[in-house]
């Protein structure tokens, strides 16, 4: 593709976005139309059905710029793998519409099998992580885990209204800047085109969400972030540093990787669901719906304008911003590591102390996942 002028961006911008504001209603109509619903429970903090399909929505919308903009200006190569990253994508938001609209879900193995054939796919349509002083094998096998990392990272971060999606929208920018500033121009339009699909969806999903993305909008999100931090490494000798890489879509990874580590540490296993999230943690610290988005939505911005910083400084400064990067993440993972999330576990620790626990359920929560009916977790968690 050839260098796109600035009223290029915006037309992309404001075009993906249009399309999005308008099919998220159709999307919301068709959902109760059909009975595509999130239905209230027990565990659950809504009190009436909320509409599925806002994934719908968001998927159609970036399809439709994409194959819009191809047919309008055709890249000069990669015509081929471009239809067949967008498949691919295309492909696990069925897979998770499916998960969405089937009583108790997909299994998460059959999941997790779609979701590392799509990674396999991306390395056999040629795009990896291109580790210097790796063997090839051992770039596909990390590139593999990437790809269903960072995935499963967005899917999982869909665990309260306008979360997932507004990371989304940050990381997307994040990527359109770093592409724009190293002359990438595919990149950046089809960043800059997710940003405004994802944003577009958001307006009916802020707390108090009027529809939820669903695994469907999730694993798409997830999908094409990672697959377009992927396509940041090709080009030698211009790749874009890893810091970079991993700083955009830091916050998913934060909070997947705390998780992880926290329920391991509890004996409960990471596959389980829970109410043990970065925002739920937040909730437990006193923190209003709309108060913990907010605070993460500042950590995807702390992150993604360093990221755009870090790819245009040198390596000196760049070791100095991974160095600060690093303290600022583990002077927050250790408070929000200790906060009371697994109820049977810290009334054990706290009692062998002498100390009261905190019950997990005091402070109010909100549902662990806006818009996710099952992640690769294998317990159903609930939108509280």
């Amino acid at each position: 593709m050839s260098s796109i002028p600035a009223w290029g961006y915006l037309v992309v911008l404001v075009g993906s976005l249009g399309l999005s504001l308008g099919l998220v209603p159709v999307a919301l109509a068709v959902a109760v139309r059909t009975g595509a619903l999130d239905h209230p429970g027990p565990a659950k903090s809504h009190d009436k059905a909320v509409p599925y399909l806002g994934g719908a929505a968001i998927v159609i919308a970036f399809a439709a710029v994409v194959l819009i903009g191809n047919a309008i200006d055709p890249p000069p190569s990669g015509y081929y793998q471009l239809v067949g990253f967008l498949g691919l994508g295309v492909l696990l938001s069925l897979v998770g519409l499916v998960d969405d609209l089937r009583t108790g879900g997909l299994s998460p193995l059959l999941r997790l099998a779609f979701e590392v054939g799509a990674a396999v796919a991306v390395c056999a349509l040629g795009t990896n992580a291109h580790l210097a002083g790796f063997p090839a094998a051992a770039n596909d096998v990390i590139t593999v885990l990437w790809v269903v990392g960072v995935t499963n990272a967005f899917n999982l971060l869909d665990n309260m209204d306008g979360l997932s999606a507004g990371i989304a929208t940050i990381a997307c920018l994040a990527i359109f800047g770093v592409a724009a500033l190293q002359q990438r121009y595919l990149v950046a339009a089809l960043a800059l085109s997710m940003a405004g699909c994802a944003a577009g969806f958001l307006r009916s999903n802020f707390h108090p969400a009027k529809i939820y993305m669903g695994d469907a909008g999730s694993l798409f999100l997830g999908f094409v972030i990672a697959v377009l931090l992927l396509k940041l490494r090709g080009n030698a000798p211009t790749r874009v540093p890893i810091a970079v890489i991993l700083a955009i879509p830091g916050v998913a990874l934060f909070d997947t990787t705390l998780v992880t580590i926290s329920r391991l540490a509890h004996h409960c296993s990471p596959f389980q669901g829970g109410k043990d999230h970065t925002s739920h943690r937040l909730l437990r610290l006193g923190f209003s719906v709309r108060q913990a988005v907010a605070t993460i939505y500042a950590a995807g911005v702390l992150l993604g304008a360093a990221a755009v910083g870090m790819a245009e400084v040198g390596d000196g400064i760049r070791l100095i911003g991974i160095f600060a990067l690093a303290a600022v993440t583990a002077l927050s993972a250790y408070p929000l590591g200790r906060v009371p999330t697994y109820p049977l576990a810290d009334a054990l620790g706290t009692a062998s102390r002498g100390t009261t626990a905190i019950p997990a359920n005091r402070a109010p929560l909100h549902r662990p996942r806006s818009g996710t009916r099952r992640s690769i977790e294998t317990t159903h968690t609930s939108r509280d």
